[in-house]
C-alpha cells in the first residue's frame, strides 16, 4: 500500500474515532455559494440566547480533515462553552485524486487551489448568513485554522481585513505575495520547531503535498511591517518549553506575536491528538492564548478594554512576561510618586500600588492586563500576560 493511500484510509478511521456526540448547541448546515452547496458545523455556547451580540471564531479544518475533525482536534467548542463565543466550522470541498477537502489559500492547496475555488467569497458569505440569523458582534470576527486552515486564515486577514479583526494561524504559512489588509490585522501564531510537515525554517515538509512553505520568520515580519509595529523581534521569553516572540507598537494598537513549542510537532497545542498526527504540545494550550488574544482587539481600530489613555509605554520595563508570580517593574530614575494600577481587559481595577518595583500577581487568573504607572499626572500603560 503506498505511503499516501495509508495516510489518507488513517485519517478516514481517525476523524471517524475522534468524532464525539455534538450537543443540542452544535449543528451541521450548508449555504450555496457560486454554485456548490458548503457545508459548516456551528456551535452557540451553551449560555446564548440571542440577547446579546457574541464574538464569533471562524475554525478551519486541515488538509484531510473535515468540520467535525477540528472541532474535536482544538476543543474549541468546549473553550467557547467556558468563554461565551460562537464557533464555525467551515467544510473546505472535497475533490482531486484522493477526494479530500482543501481550501484554496492562493498558493495552496491541493483541489481547491487547482480549480480555485473562491473560499474567500465562500467565508464571507457564511459570515452574512450567520449575522443575519444568529446575534453575532460584526466587530469580533476571528479566524483561526490548522495547516491548510492556517493558510486560508492568513488569505482572510489579507483580502477580509474589513471583517476579520484577528487572526489565529496554528502550524501554518502562508503565500508571500499579494497581500494588501486594508488596515492593521492583529496576528498570534502558533508552531512547533518539531513540525517536520510545515518547517519551521521553511521549504517543503514531509507532508502529502509538495508545496514550498515561507520561514516563519519571514512570515511574521511581513505581518509586523503591514502593521507598522515599531518593535521588531522582541523576545518575551525564550526557556526550554517554548519562544514567544513580539512586535509591537503597531498602528491601531495592533500586535504580531509568535509562539513556538519546543514539543508537539504538526498538531494543535494543547489540544487533541489525531492517530495521524504529531504528539500535542503539552507547554502551552493554544485555545487559552488565542482568545485572550483576540478579546484584546476589535474592528474598530483600538482594543476592546476601556481604560483611557492606553499607550504602549516605551519608558517602563515588566518582566518576566508572561508572569506567574512576581511581576517586575523597572522605572526610569526621573520617575517618582509612581502609582501603579492593574486592570483586566475589560478596564476593571485588579490591583493597585504605590512607590513599588514588584507586584506579586498570582491571585489573579490568567489572562492579559493592562498595567498603567500614574507619575504626576503622566499615564503610561503597558501590558503583560498572566499564567500559571
Amino acid at each position: 500500500m503506498s505511503p499516501i493511500i495509508y495516510y489518507y484510509i488513517k485519517t478516514l478511521l481517525t476523524t471517524t474515532i475522534l468524532i464525539t456526540s455534538l450537543n443540542i448547541h452544535a449543528q451541521h448546515d450548508t449555504i450555496t455559494h457560486n454554485g456548490l452547496n458548503r457545508g459548516f458545523l456551528l456551535h452557540l455556547p451553551e449560555e446564548y440566547s440571542g440577547e446579546s451580540d457574541l464574538p464569533l471564531i471562524i475554525a478551519m479544518h486541515g488538509g484531510f480533515g473535515s468540520p467535525n475533525n477540528i472541532q474535536n482536534q482544538s476543543q474549541l467548542s468546549v473553550k467557547a462553552d467556558e468563554e461565551g463565543f460562537i464557533v464555525v466550522y467551515p467544510e473546505g470541498v472535497k475533490g482531486g485524486v484522493l477526494d479530500i477537502r482543501t481550501w484554496n489559500a492562493g498558493w495552496c492547496c491541493g483541489h481547491a487551489s487547482n480549480t480555485d475555488i473562491d473560499d474567500v467569497g465562500f467565508i464571507s458569505a457564511l459570515m452574512d448568513t450567520l449575522i443575519s440569523e444568529y446575534a453575532i458582534d460584526t466587530t469580533r470576527i476571528y479566524a483561526t485554522g490548522m495547516s491548510n486552515g492556517g493558510f486560508l486564515s492568513y488569505r482572510l486577514a489579507c483580502e477580509l481585513s474589513d471583517r476579520i479583526a484577528a487572526i489565529a494561524p496554528v502550524a501554518a504559512s502562508m503565500s508571500m505575495v499579494e497581500c494588501n489588509p486594508t488596515r492593521p490585522v492583529p496576528v498570534i501564531s502558533f508552531h512547533s520547531f518539531l513540525d517536520s510537515n510545515i518547517p519551521y525554517e521553511g521549504g517543503v515538509g514531509d507532508g502529502v503535498s509538495d508545496h514550498y512553505n515561507s520561514p516563519q520568520d519571514s512570515i511574521l515580519n511581513t505581518w509586523a511591517t503591514n502593521n507598522k509595529c515599531q518593535a521588531l523581534n522582541d523576545t518575551i521569553t525564550d526557556n526550554a518549553e517554548y519562544t514567544e516572540i513580539h512586535w509591537g507598537n503597531c498602528d491601531c494598537i495592533s500586535e504580531v506575536q509568535h509562539i513556538i513549542t519546543t514539543d508537539g510537532g504538526h498538531s494543535w497545542p494543547g489540544g487533541r491528538k489525531t492517530a495521524t498526527g504529531d504528539e500535542v504540545s503539552e507547554f502551552i494550550n493554544a485555545n487559552d492564548l488565542m482568545w485572550d488574544f483576540f478579546q484584546q482587539f476589535t474592528l474598530d481600530c483600538n482594543q476592546t478594554s476601556s481604560i483611557d489613555n492606553i499607550t504602549q509605554s516605551l519608558h517602563i520595563k515588566i518582566y518576566p512576561n508572561p508572569a506567574s508570580k512576581i511581576l517586575n517593574i523597572d522605572f526610569p530614575e526621573n520617575y517618582i510618586n509612581q502609582q501603579v494600577f492593574i486592570y483586566n481587559i475589560n478596564g476593571q481595577e485588579m490591583m493597585k500600588a504605590s512607590n513599588v518595583t514588584t507586584i506579586d500577581v498570582s491571585d489573579l487568573s490568567n489572562g492579559v492586563y493592562f498595567l498603567m504607572v500614574n507619575t504626576d499626572g503622566i499615564k503610561r500603560t503597558g501590558k503583560f500576560l498572566k499564567t500559571k
